[in-house]
């Protein structure tokens, strides 16, 4: 190969032997030169770099927290001071500082520039707690936390509530801040005494101390005593025990003493017999017997025991101190004959529960109140309390009942409503017409076919208002009842009777009355309609037919025609009918009878019947509990009937102040209806048992 310089101008060089079957090699590029590649390489990088730069945004990010922190970037980031450079995308960024918990978090990096604020959770702080007294039982924000001493105690940061206990100490509660980010904090806490020391002195001494019952030692002493209320006692042999309570407040220590003990006291348990006696100690009143006595001791006291009837016991008692006795008095009674007259002769006589003979029987018997109890099988008990004489005999004479005797003694011959209506009671049973004939026979004037002769028999005691009821009664039921006028003349005064009434309405304030007063209710009612009714209930109710024509028409063994006798017409105003002053409202009246009323007189204003009952014949015609029908004649006899359960209309019975005729007055009359009228009220009744 020929070469620079002018030397080698002329020189011949052999040429190079190249064979023929090898190919020509191509004549290889000139090497780069490094400062071509550098070039090259700086204007690649240029423009990477001017491409990222036109196509990153900036990411700021802030990390709060009192340490300087650390933060790094995932993937290609340029920092710059708290910025970074990032193209958009997905980035994990984490930052981490002294004290406190790492944080990665991804941050999602778009089209604008974007500020990410990184809140760092600082550690627990480390606390340190000793106590004095050790042991004490820590709680941080009410949660336990352990027992004095503890060391490099997990907290969290900020204020925290610290309780601190320990026993036979105060409370201590105060509030810690916590510094957190893993430092270190002490605490020495102190806790103040919850007790007083007290100072016990007793004369004599070596008494034992008992604190709310608790032994603490003997006198003497000086004890802790915790904080409050206390009972102290002391306690000694053969002397009575002295207690005091005590309010220790912590820290103030107090003396007690020298405290001094009195003897104890004797006890004696007295009994006697009889017991129940009356006991005095040195006269004054103990109680009665059996009982225990306390009393000073090695002194000497007057016992006295003495019970009705008996011999008094006198003596003294005397005991060391501490001492305990029992003693037991034998009374002697002082006795009274009482001779006993029974009837039956059989019958057993009874004093204080115990049987003492049969028929007539003489006893001694103490000179007290003794329970006496004659009885016999089928008889009604009889009791008496009789107190015997010393010297002087006593004669008690019994003649027993039978239970139906007995039963119908123990019910009140009348009763009285709470609002004032008096009724009588009724045992037609006993009378002579305890079976009767019902109606009237075909043959007597003005007989109506509606008054068939049938037997009836009332068994059952009965209550029957001695009057009808006034409207001053009704209106305690219901207020706004107003029995109404005719022709000008007042049907509503208080003590005139309630008309205007339905049959309903009677049976409902039969109801009303009964539930007032206590007693079952004689009517079922639905929805406010009387539907039937419990012929075994004992409450208000409105009379049988049977009982109404037994109440107005029985005189001994006679059953009366008109309620003054048998003669038409009377002859004297004995009812309240349609007289000679109301023809201008009735149009048709009794001729020359005068009874002084219009219409409707005041209840009670004529005298009254046999069985003291008020306006049976008269004033108002009355409603009764039986649903209307006509008997059948010549049927069996029904014995206390009460009509059917139910039906369209009811049975009125008695006349009233616009009736005159003969049918009318007379006591077997029947009529019937449903709706109120003004001459129509009602009387209750109910069943004794």
């Amino acid at each position: 190969m020929a070469g620079n310089s002018p030397d080698a101008k002329d020189i011949i060089a052999p040429s190079e032997f190249i064979p023929l079957d090898k190919q020509t090699a191509p004549t290889p590029a000139p090497a780069a030169k490094p400062r071509q590649l550098a070039l090259y390489g700086s204007f690649v990088l240029a423009a990477l770099l001017l491409t990222f730069l036109v196509t990153a945004r900036s990411l700021h990010v802030e990390v709060v927290a009192e340490s300087p922190a650390a933060v790094s970037v995932s993937g290609l980031a340029l920092p710059l001071g708290e910025h970074y450079l990032l193209r958009a995308g997905e980035y994990e960024v984490t930052a981490t500082a002294l004290g406190y918990r790492p944080l990665v978090t991804t941050v999602r990096v778009g089209d604008e520039d974007q500020r990410v604020e990184l809140i760092l959770q600082p550690l627990p702080g480390r606390l340190t707690i000793d106590t004095i007294p050790p042991g004490a039982r820590v709680t941080i924000d009410g949660d336990p936390a352990g027992e004095t001493p503890l060391r490099d105690l997990p907290v969290p940061e900020g204020a925290r509530r610290l309780r601190v206990e320990a026993p036979r100490h105060l409370p201590l509660v105060q509030t810690v801040e916590v510094e957190g980010r893993d430092m270190q904090q002490q605490l020495q806490l102190q806790l103040s005494p919850a007790w007083a020391e007290v100072t016990v002195t007793s004369n004599p001494a070596g008494a034992a101390v008992l604190v709310d019952g608790e032994a603490i030692g003997e006198t003497p002493l000086v004890a802790e005593i915790l904080q409050g209320e206390r009972q102290l006692i002391l306690q000694k042999a053969t002397f009575a025990d002295w207690q005091q309570s005590l309010d220790i407040t912590p820290g103030e220590d107090r003396s007690l003493g020298p405290i001094t003990l009195q003897p104890a006291l004797g006890t004696l348990a007295l009994s006697s017999v009889p017991a129940g006696a009356n006991v005095t100690l040195d006269g004054e009143f103990q109680g009665q017997t059996p009982l225990t006595l306390e009393f000073t001791p090695t002194e000497e006291h007057r016992l006295a025991v003495f019970k009705p009837g008996y011999a008094r016991y006198n003596g003294t008692v005397e005991l060391p101190p501490g001492a305990t006795d029992e003693r037991v008095i034998n009374l002697v009674a002082r006795l009274g004959e009482v001779r006993f007259r029974v009837k039956p002769a059989d019958a057993m006589v009874s004093v204080n529960g115990k049987p003492q003979g049969k028929g007539n029987v003489t006893l001694s018997l103490p000179a007290v109140a003794h329970n006496i109890a004659i009885s016999r099988e089928g008889y009604a008990t009889a009791r008496r309390r009789v107190t015997p004489r010393p010297g002087l005999a006593q004669l008690v004479e019994v003649s027993l009942q039978t239970q139906e005797e007995a039963s119908v003694a123990r019910i009140p011959p009348e009763v009285t409503t709470p609002l004032g209506q008096t009724l009588l009671l009724f045992n037609p049973a006993d009378s002579p017409l305890a079976n009767f004939t019902m109606g009237a026979s075909r043959r007597d004037p003005g007989r109506r076919a509606n008054e068939v002769l049938h037997s009836v028999s009332l068994q059952r005691m009965f209550y029957l208002q001695t009057t009808e009821v006034t409207n001053a009664q009704f209106r305690q039921f219901q207020p706004s009842h107003t029995s109404g006028q005719v022709s000008g003349n007042s049907l509503n005064r208080d003590h005139q009777p309630a008309v205007q009434v339905s049959w309903q309405q009677a049976a409902a304030f039969c109801n009303w009355l009964s539930a007032k007063e206590g007693l079952p209710q004689f009517y079922r009612q639905q929805n406010g309609i009387v539907t039937g009714f419990n012929p075994r209930a004992t409450g208000y109710r409105l009379p049988s037919e049977a009982e109404w024509a037994w109440a107005a028409r029985a005189n001994g063994a006679t059953l009366l025609l008109f309620p003054w006798g048998e003669t038409f017409p009377p002859t004297q105003p004995v009812e309240n009918y349609a007289d000679n002053t109301s023809a201008y409202v009735t149009g048709r009246i009794l001729n020359n009878y005068k009874d002084g009323h219009v219409v409707s007189a005041t209840v009670a204003s004529f005298k009254p019947n046999q069985h003291r009952l008020y306006d049976m014949g008269g004033n108002v015609a009355e409603w009764v509990n039986d649903v209307y029908s006509i008997p059948r004649a010549n049927g069996a006899t029904r014995a206390d009937p009460l009509g059917s359960q139910r039906g369209d209309n009811y049975v009125i019975r008695g006349a009233s102040w616009s009736q005159s005729k003969l049918s009318e007055l007379r006591l077997s009359h029947r009529d019937y209806g449903q709706a109120g009228r003004d001459d129509v009220g009602f009387r209750i009744a109910r069943y004794a048992e």
